[in-house]
This record gives C-alpha cells, sequence and structure tokens, in this order.
C-alpha cells in the first residue's frame, strides 16, 4: 500500500496485523492519535487539519455522534476523537466519512464527487441521517457502507427525488 487512512481506534477500522501485511517502507499511514497508541510510526491528523501526501491533500473531517449514544451523555465517537478524509486527487474530491452522524461539518461540505457514508444502527446513520446529509452538502456518487443490517434500498427510496445524487450499493462477497 502506498497511503493508509485510519478513521479512528476501533477494531472493525483499525487492524494492525492487516497493516502489516501491506504496508512497504515507503507506506504513508494517516491516522488519529488515538490509533497512533496501536500501530506506531504513522503520521497524526487532527479534525479540520490537512496535509499533502504523494501529490494528494488530504483534509480531516470530524467524524461523531450527536445523537447514538452508548450510555446518556456518552457517544459511540466522541467529538474530535475519530476523522473522515477528504482526498483531493486532481479534478476529485472523494469523501470517507468514518464512523459517523450527519454533522454540521459533513452537511457544510462542497464540490464532493464521491461520498462515502457509513449507515449502521445504533453506531452511525439511519438511512433518513444518510439522506439528510447527501440533500445538505451533494455528492454526485453516494456509497452507503456498513449498512450490516440496514437496508440500502431505503437509502435509494429516500433519495429517489434527488437524480442528482447516484447512490450505487456494492455488496461484499
Amino acid at each position: 500500500a502506498d497511503l493508509i487512512l485510519i478513521t479512528h481506534e476501533h477494531f472493525d477500522h483499525l487492524d494492525p496485523e492487516a497493516i502489516e501485511k501491506i504496508k512497504t517502507d515507503s507506506t504513508v499511514i494517516i491516522y488519529t492519535e488515538k490509533c497512533a497508541e496501536k500501530v506506531p510510526g504513522g503520521k497524526i491528523l487532527h479534525n479540520g487539519e490537512n496535509i499533502k501526501i504523494k501529490g494528494i491533500l488530504i483534509e480531516a473531517i470530524p467524524a461523531y455522534n450527536i445523537k447514538h449514544m452508548r450510555s446518556p451523555g456518552v457517544p459511540f465517537h466522541p467529538k474530535g476523537v475519530g476523522n473522515g478524509y477528504i482526498l483531493n486527487l486532481a479534478d476529485k474530491r472523494i469523501y470517507i466519512a468514518g464512523d459517523t452522524e450527519n454533522t454540521p461539518e459533513m452537511k457544510a461540505l462542497k464540490n464532493i464527487d464521491v461520498a462515502f457514508l457509513p449507515m449502521n444502527l445504533p453506531y452511525t446513520m439511519t438511512p433518513e441521517m444518510v439522506a439528510d446529509a447527501a440533500k445538505a452538502f451533494r455528492p454526485k456518487i453516494l456509497y452507503p457502507y456498513h449498512y450490516g443490517q440496514t437496508d440500502p434500498q431505503r437509502l435509494v427510496e429516500l433519495l429517489k427525488d434527488t437524480p442528482e445524487i447516484e447512490v450505487r450499493i456494492r455488496k461484499m462477497r
């Protein structure tokens, strides 16, 4: 791998053994402060920061919960801990949200060509929250991910009157 982006430290997003298998001496790893505790040698990027790596401008977007809580007042993903990333590749902007809800920072994004948004309860967004976010920042192409038991067709239905957003559903095999 040339570049590895890690959104946060949860086991389903950070697998040190997998990283060891794919990294080389020239691999650049971008991650959050908590990830550095598990995988040394990467570059820490905080919410709101950016860095240019191998010709790609990478922007760190806050990824957090507003509504869904582990317990009262304790979100599954606290503000300031996780990142989403925007990759600026030549004439394309790709947004990988990480585990988050439809935050104000997400809704304020501009000129996103491809967005990857999580849709799994109770940890991230409902299909309604994904549709709300997509209608706010209007990516040209939207890939829901992390949807497990959530029906992705519900998102397609919610965005059927927004033809400028192409929803692409992919199944893992």
